[in-house]
């Protein structure tokens, strides 16, 4: 089975053909990183439009290769949510209509589910119970995955995601958008101990997050410094320092929770050098192997839609002739299936 998986979901437009006895075909991505940096966050509006002016050229790419044409293809994946309501639109009704057009089965997928499978990717995968990390920009979740497509949810954040956490904290130290890997590379020239930040709900139970107390302790930091370059490099490794520690924290304590020896981690934020060395440090610890997907899958990528559609296309699940997003969505609802992976 051939399927084409088609994300724009926020700011990046990603098209990729997922072949189950080939694996990966091709792939393509658009980022609207240039775009958007003069406002200094996306702005939905100029999102849609985009996505709108480069989907079809990255489909023909994508395409073209590939080798193949629209004829091969057996089924085609978009991501339906959760997300910006005017991006998922473009994606579900141009990936909707080309369905209906080539008689082929389409498959809405939830994006973050799409994160959550693309170690899957990967030619060692885990297998499934594991319990997932997933922690990008707009979300960070713990989640229990007894099989795949059967998810429970363990701890969320109470208020910022962890990226979203790195892209205002980087913001307020007047770092360029996107904040997030300009912190990220500000903390390589910190020095340690200069600063300490709090580790947020770690003194109490539960496998909960909370990340915007941290950027008031920074935003204090900050001004109370002579704001030189080192004093940004040393707020940022402690900030960095601060997050990546809960949630290594957290996770030692989801997989002692549940039991599991597999911990996944997914989403933009698991590209993030430190949270690497410290989640397979805790994860040794307890004598648990960590799977993190390649750093381009990381970032919002067809390819991760592809593979998710292509597991519930593969277990008879399809769309009606209808389009439809859900902004909000829940991941924990989503239908189960027991497919064969491949």
């Amino acid at each position: 089975m051939r399927v084409l998986g088609i994300e724009s979901s926020c700011d990046e437009t990603g098209v990729a053909l997922y072949d189950s006895a080939k694996g990966l075909l091709a792939q393509a991505l658009y980022s609207q990183i240039d775009l958007h940096a003069a406002y200094g966050g996306v702005v939905p509006e100029l999102a849609s439009r985009d996505h709108v002016r480069k989907l079809l050229p990255l489909i023909r790419q994508t395409l073209a290769e590939s080798g193949l044409n629209l004829a091969d293809i057996d089924g085609i994946a978009y991501t339906a949510g959760p997300g910006l309501v005017g991006a998922l639109m473009v994606g579900a009704a141009t990936g909707r209509a080309m369905a209906w057009a080539l008689g082929v089965p389409a498959i809405a997928v939830h994006h973050m589910e799409g994160h959550l499978l693309a170690p899957l990717l990967e030619n060692n995968p885990p297998e499934a119970p594991f319990v997932a990390l997933l922690v990008s920009g707009g979300h960070t979740q713990l989640m229990r995955v007894k099989a795949i497509g059967d998810y429970e949810l363990l701890g969320e954040t109470l208020d910022d995601a962890a990226g979203e956490a790195f892209d205002k904290t980087a913001k307020l130290m007047g770092l360029p958008y996107p904040g997030g890997p300009q912190l990220a590379k500000a903390a390589l020239s910190g020095r340690h101990g200069a600063f300490k930040f709090a580790r947020p709900m770690l003194n109490r139970p539960g496998l909960d997050f909370s990340f915007s107390g941290l950027k008031t302790q920074v935003l204090l930091a900050w001004q109370a410094s002579q704001q030189t370059e080192q004093d940004m490099a040393d707020i940022a490794l402690a900030f960095e320092q601060a997050v990546v520690d809960t949630l290594a924290v957290k996770c030692q304590r989801a997989l002692e929770q549940t039991g599991c020896t597999r911990l996944v981690v997914a989403g933009g934020v698991g590209a993030n050098r430190y949270l690497r060395e410290k989640l397979q440090q805790r994860a040794a610890e307890l004598g648990a192997k960590v799977y993190f997907p390649r750093p381009e899958l990381c970032t919002d990528n067809g390819a991760m839609i592809a593979y998710a559609g292509f597991l519930r296309l593969q277990a008879g699940q399809s769309e009606p002739p209808v389009v439809a997003c859900k902004p909000r969505w829940d991941l924990a609802g989503l239908p189960p299936f027991s497919p064969a992976l491949g």
